[in-house]
């Protein structure tokens, strides 16, 4: 997986750019929020970067933040929403608007950002209330840091959510570890002994 991407950015072309890193040009694709921090063709830039492979692609996405990518990876997880979607979304709101708007359950005001109808504006405030609404998940997002579960049992939630389980299957197998006391890797690997029992 392509993490971070730094070198010389030599094309500017929303939503693409293209950065060469020792002589290889990469193409990226990035929101528009990203392309407002970039600095000139021909100057040094640092990108944090997610590699998705399909059969027919190789597509890199940067993001001028941590914050973006994280927000980024949270939606293209959610049914119905793509890549090129999610990109839309970062253009056309700031990470922390749009985790206010998921708090507040603002589905009507996430219907006019570009591409998302009724549906999915519910689908989103749905199924990423509960992590907006976390003192530590994704709500800080705002802040310039890379989102990071501040428990071991939100590091576990995560852990298991990142291997595929749904949120909600994450939380049922750590429901019984809210109050114990375990180190993280300790919960993950309780976790998924129950769960194939």
């Amino acid at each position: 997986m392509i993490g971070r991407l730094a070198g010389k950015l030599v094309l500017k072309a929303p939503p693409q750019l293209v950065l060469e890193v020792s002589g290889v040009g990469y193409e990226v694709e990035a929101p528009m929020s990203t392309f407002y921090r970039l600095p000139a063709v021909g100057e040094s830039v640092a990108l944090h970067t997610h590699l998705t492979i399909r059969e027919d692609a190789h597509l890199l996405f940067g993001f001028a933040t941590a914050p973006e990518k994280t927000l980024f990876r949270e939606l293209i997880k959610l049914s119905g929403v793509g890549p090129k979607l999610a990109l839309a979304v970062l253009s056309g709101v700031s990470v922390e608007d749009f985790w206010n708007l998921v708090r507040s359950g603002d589905a009507a005001r996430l219907t006019k950002l570009p591409g998302i109808g009724k549906k999915t504006a519910e689908r989103m405030v749905l199924e990423l209330r509960e992590k907006a609404g976390a003192s530590d998940g994704p709500a800080n997002l705002g802040s310039g840091q890379a989102a990071m579960p501040a428990t071991p049992l939100a590091e576990a939630r995560s852990a298991l959510e990142s291997l595929g389980y749904k949120a909600a299957d994450a939380a049922k197998m750590t429901d019984a570890f809210t109050t114990d006391g375990l180190s993280t890797d300790q919960i993950i690997r309780e976790a998924l002994k129950r769960a194939v029992r």
